[in-house]
């Protein structure tokens, strides 16, 4: 079985590379190819956290993977990160299990990869004002992403802490060399930009459509089992597309509040989530329809993303003979 590090993961896995085959993967995922079950999960009550299982199967990858992922809050502000995850790989035609890697590594860059690919369906091409809601490992991540699918110029950096948002932005600033600037408010950051990457762990919405301008593409990928990162205005205007229906809509652990919450109150239903990434690949649904047209990702997180990216990880450090080899029996 081959063993790969954090370190070596991150070494190996391309970004260009993964947000095309995230793409394969998620038509995989609508036309029913793919196979991701719900995740299922242990709570943690004492810590707040659980520990999830996410089996998923990409035919067009190649690829059969199993993740095991902590979710502990927590951590924040410590050197934790919140999310912490192994991927185990096997093989689809035996089901043998072929390697073993570091899946943190993997969870913020197929996250980030797949916000990026809904800003590349959905975002306006000459969207150049990044948003970036946030100050953690995805923030960083996301900013980096989008750069690759849109001509982004300016970044403006927003967090509940305005010293960790001024770090961010100075980091990203040197990192990307763009001008990125930290504003005091959400509402600030906000103001004319043209994608919005909100990815906090908030109890109140970080995005209300007040602050937002026409035409903008918002993607969502934070998680707080009380809170909301969108606000319900923003959610019933937005064409709003996710990665898997079943997913989105699904009960804790998996689904998503910022569209159960609507739902139950009655603000939109079920019908109103739009498309799946994947029907929009597949040309099975539209995409944008005008220019001011608000558009929102929201993404929960899918097995076959992690999938997807496993495999690229594995068949990289096959070629540069990365990693260590070690027999289970």
């Amino acid at each position: 079985m081959l063993v790969l590090a954090r370190a070596e993961v991150e070494a190996l896995l391309d970004m260009d590379a993964l947000i095309d085959a995230l793409a394969s993967a998620m038509t995989d995922l609508s036309a029913g190819r793919a196979s991701a079950p719900d995740r299922v999960a242990a709570p943690v009550p004492g810590r707040d956290g659980f520990l999830a299982a996410m089996p998923g199967f990409v035919p067009s990858a190649g690829a059969l993977t199993s993740k095991l992922v902590s979710v502990f809050p927590h951590n924040s502000g410590t050197p934790l990160p919140t999310h912490q995850a192994l991927i185990a790989v096997f093989d689809p035609d035996t089901g043998e299990p072929t390697a073993l890697l570091d899946g943190t590594a993997i969870t913020t860059a197929r996250t980030a990869a797949c916000s990026a690919l809904s800003a590349r369906l959905l975002a306006r091409e000459d969207a150049s004002v990044l948003a970036v809601l946030g100050t953690g490992v995805q923030a960083r991540a996301h900013a980096g992403a989008m750069c690759r699918v849109r001509p982004i110029r300016r970044i403006r950096v927003a967090g509940r802490d305005g010293a960790k948002a001024a770090a961010l932005a100075d980091a990203l600033s040197a990192e990307l060399r763009l001008p990125v600037e930290a504003t005091a408010t959400y509402a600030e950051a906000l103001d004319g930009a043209d994608i919005a990457a909100a990815a906090t762990h908030a109890v109140d919405p970080v995005i209300r459509r007040p602050w937002l301008a026409p035409g903008v593409h918002v993607t969502s990928v934070g998680f707080h089992p009380g809170g909301r990162e969108i606000d319900d205005a923003t959610v019933a205007e937005a064409l709003v597309c996710v990665e898997s229906r079943q997913a989105a809509l699904a009960p804790f652990p998996t689904g998503s509040g910022d569209l159960l919450g609507p739902i139950r109150d009655g603000v939109i239903t079920e019908h109103h989530v739009h498309a799946e990434l994947g029907e929009l690949l597949a040309g099975r649904r539209p995409g944008r329809s005008s220019a001011d047209q608000i558009t929102l990702y929201k993404s929960v997180g899918v097995a076959v993303q992690d999938a997807a990216a496993a495999a690229l990880v594995v068949a990289s450090a096959r070629e540069r003979s990365a990693g260590a080899e070690v027999r289970l029996w």
